[in-house]
């Protein structure tokens, strides 16, 4: 019995020790990763707001639309930065897109994402958002696979769920932007 009891306090004892460094490593690198996750989104801000003056940030929380930035070109609007939920293979993701006033796509970044690596990670390159520019205004966005063309299409292969969210996304912030209009 008093083995049993010796083990016992040892282990607890341990279990005490680990968690309690846990603890000051968490209280240490918790702050580091919030400042690093806050300077992503403000490169990521800077990276789509296409030279524009970046506005204050409005909260929805509409279910796919997390927030909106007004853009300005000194006293004009220029469109919004709109942050957009959606999801994908892998899970929830997370896009950030500008827009002009009537709805087209001018820049956007694949931001939080689980997707499949080689496949649905291919969302995070520069050239994949590119299928999106300039459409939502007078020209749709591609809401399926089969709306584009042919070597968009195959880029876009053995991703469908990863295309589908970002698409539907890009249209809900297309369709939210056309309703805010051009008022900052």
């Amino acid at each position: 019995m008093t083995r049993y009891l010796k083990t016992a306090i040892i282990l607890f004892l341990i279990s005490a020790i680990c968690t309690a460094l846990c603890a000051i490593v968490n209280e240490i690198t918790a702050p580091l990763i919030a400042g690093n996750i806050e300077s992503e989104r403000i490169a990521a801000l800077e990276d789509v707001a296409a030279g524009y003056s970046i506005g204050a940030e409005t909260a929805v929380n509409d279910g796919t639309v997390n927030y909106y930035i007004p853009l300005s070109d000194g006293d004009s609007s220029a469109g919004y930065i709109v942050e957009l939920s959606t999801s994908g293979y892998g899970g929830a993701m997370t896009v950030i897109a500008s827009y002009t006033s009537d709805g087209a796509v001018m820049e956007a970044k694949m931001m939080a994402n689980s997707e499949t690596p080689g496949l649905g990670k291919k969302a995070e390159e520069p050239w994949y958002m590119e299928m999106f520019k300039g459409l939502g205004a007078d020209s749709p966005l591609p809401a399926t696979k089969s709306d584009l063309n042919a070597e968009d299409n195959a880029a876009v292969s053995g991703a469908s769920i990863t295309f589908s969210g970002v698409s539907s996304a890009l249209i809900a912030g297309s369709e939210f932007v056309k309703g805010l209009g051009g008022a900052v």
